[in-house]
């Protein structure tokens, strides 16, 4: 240890300066090192606060990508069942109104005989129409084509027979021996409808129903080119030929002889009764 003196002959530790130098820089350096530490904490509670930001997010995305995934479009699971299922379709002609039979009749004889196996699916295509008679509109559900009827099936003999020789069927349509199948984009045309009118109904009884398809409208009172007889108003005890039917507005076009000369007059439906 050396030692000095100070102006009054007093003897001053010069090695205490030093130790209080280096106590002050130890602290310095402490103060640097907590500091340090509440930094990097501070940016770890940073980090898991995010990280626990993220989690919530994917959280709460979960439940719209469930929900997107349950809206899938009914149209487009029939497409790709369609274009996934194994056999082909072909058409085989029936009877006029005997199609529902045709198809009961072969479900019984493809298991009585054995051929589940190559006679995978009976359809017969329908779709819903608005139909209007005796001035009443009412949906009803139509064969597509009446008196045929879709099989889709693995064609074999035995498969040939069993399909052939069912009560009510006249043949395949085609080469009778060798028909042809269907394209999948024909089948799919056909059956389409069917399943966007089932797709249509089970809407309506969810909380948020979609826009059901618009029904096609059949009338089946008068066509264009029938004679009626007005029964009804200024044109009463006449007759008149149907020239256009306006079923929105339940009315009809028709020639009237006026004075000799035919005249185009608008006739609400209950104003005509066919002849």
């Amino acid at each position: 240890m050396t030692s000095a003196f100070d102006e009054t002959g007093a003897p001053v530790d010069e090695t205490s300066t030093d130790e209080v130098s280096a106590d002050e820089t130890a602290a310095d350096t402490d103060s640097v090192d907590e500091a340090a530490v509440e930094a990097d904490a501070s940016d770890t509670d940073q980090d898991d606060t995010d990280q626990d930001d993220t989690d919530q997010a994917e959280t709460d995305e979960t439940p719209a990508e469930d929900e997107a995934e349950q809206a899938t479009d009914p149209l487009q699971e029939f497409r790709d069942r369609l274009w996934s299922q194994p056999g082909d379709w072909y058409v085989i002609h029936t009877y006029a109104g005997m199609e529902k039979r045709v198809q009961q009749n072969l479900e019984n004889r493809k298991v009585a005989l054995n051929a589940e196996d190559y006679i995978h699916e009976i359809v017969v295509p329908t779709e819903e129409v608005a139909e209007i008679k005796n001035g009443q509109r009412k949906l009803v559900r139509r064969t597509v084509l009446p008196g045929y009827v879709l099989v889709r099936m693995d064609l074999t003999d035995d498969s040939w027979g069993v399909v052939r020789h069912t009560p009510s069927v006249t043949g395949f349509v085609g080469n009778t021996h060798q028909p042809v199948p269907l394209s999948l984009s024909e089948v799919e045309k056909m059956l389409a409808p069917a399943v966007e009118a089932e797709a249509a109904a089970e809407a309506t009884a969810t909380a948020e129903p979609q826009q059901p398809a618009q029904a096609r409208v059949e009338f089946s009172d008068f066509a264009p080119g029938d004679s009626v007889l007005v029964i009804d108003g200024p044109f009463a005890t006449l007759h008149a030929t149907v020239t256009e039917i306006n079923i929105d507005g339940q009315k009809v076009k028709g020639l009237v002889e006026i004075f000799g000369r035919e005249t185009s007059v608008e006739l609400p439906f209950d104003y005509i009764q066919k002849v």
